[in-house]
């Protein structure tokens, strides 16, 4: 979702266009824009630097991270050996600038306030989410490559409401709302950013970002009550009330994991990742972005909920 808003935001801006992807990837997804496509791996170090070859900047919008249940060491040695393939690759082809798309996961909870880029870990955050883990340890590395002199920027959106997510991956809590599967949900503070804003404020922080430096591309602040009741309204459905506890919410995921490594079957619809997500929501500052890079969203939660709403209906996501 958020590569493809990029990739508009470039065309907008006569960018020539490259799309690096894997092999056997679906075109047919991306037949409004128009690339050069070229087939790399992140878990190749070779693929990456011949995709690399002759472009003057790049942005990973493709970072790893958990879906199915593993053990936390598999899980950060994948992310690990991901994130060093594409900084050598980076440097390797002598790219010019790079962004790394990020998630506010790894900025620690602000005890007062709003959380801003500012926000680091001394050391491996204490929740062994495996989310949590992989998001911090690419952020990390990602920042002390730019220490060592590569031109990287980190690029961070806020909870994302779009067109083209096709997985779902953050629009599912619109579909499940909407289809009525949802039960419960968890109380917490957001930052709601529309996919086409997210997409404009990355290619600003590719364009305009200083090396090492984060940039929050925000939307707007609000909470999940008031989330839930607009996606419910848009939706034409009962609103929801009910909600669950951050450790019912655990439990009940800790239970579907369990379930999955020993059984096999469907996967958890409540995974670690989505718990985490759901811990780690707070209000987020947009000022560095806005001063340095000039970026402003154009669109509302509101709107952002429309438009993904408006899309997940029309490709057969939400039954009528």
């Amino acid at each position: 979702m958020l590569g493809h808003h990029i990739a508009i935001e470039a065309q907008i801006r006569q960018y020539e266009l490259v799309l690096i992807h894997r092999k056997g990837t679906d075109l047919d997804r991306v037949v409004d824009l128009r690339f050069e496509s070229r087939i790399a791996d992140l878990n190749d170090r070779g693929s990456l630097v011949k995709a690399f070859e002759g472009l003057d900047a790049v942005a990973n919008c493709a970072a790893y991270y958990p879906t199915l249940p593993k053990p936390l060491a598999q899980e950060m040695k994948t992310a690990r050996l991901q994130m060093k393939f594409f900084l050598d690759a980076l440097e390797k082809a002598k790219i010019e600038k790079a962004l790394y798309v990020g998630g506010a996961i790894a900025l620690p909870k602000a005890l007062n306030g709003m959380a801003n880029e500012e926000a680091t870990y001394d050391k491996a955050p204490e929740n062994t989410a495996p989310y949590v883990q992989v998001k911090w340890l690419m952020d990390d590395m990602a920042r002390e490559a730019a220490k060592d002199g590569l031109p990287i920027v980190i690029g961070i959106p806020s909870m994302t409401f779009g067109e083209y997510d096709f997985g779902p991956t953050t629009g599912r809590l619109i579909v499940e709302l909407a289809n009525q599967t949802l039960k419960a949900y968890v109380k917490g503070q957001r930052n709601v950013v529309s996919a086409r804003d997210a997409g404009r404020g990355l290619l600003y922080s590719l364009e305009k970002g200083k090396a090492g430096e984060r940039y929050l591309i925000t939307g707007e602040n609000t909470d999940m009550d008031t989330l839930v009741a607009t996606i419910c309204e848009r939706a034409g459905v009962p609103p929801l009330t009910k909600t669950a506890s951050i450790n019912m919410a655990k439990l009940a995921s800790k239970l579907q994991e369990t379930r999955y490594a020993l059984f096999r079957g469907e996967p958890p619809k409540l995974s670690s990742t989505a718990i985490a997500v759901m811990a780690g929501g707070q209000h987020l500052d947009g000022t560095k972005a806005q001063v340095e890079l000039d970026y402003r969203p154009d669109l509302t939660m509101r709107d952002a909920v429309d438009r993904a709403y408006i899309w997940f209906e029309k490709n057969g996501y939400i039954k009528k």
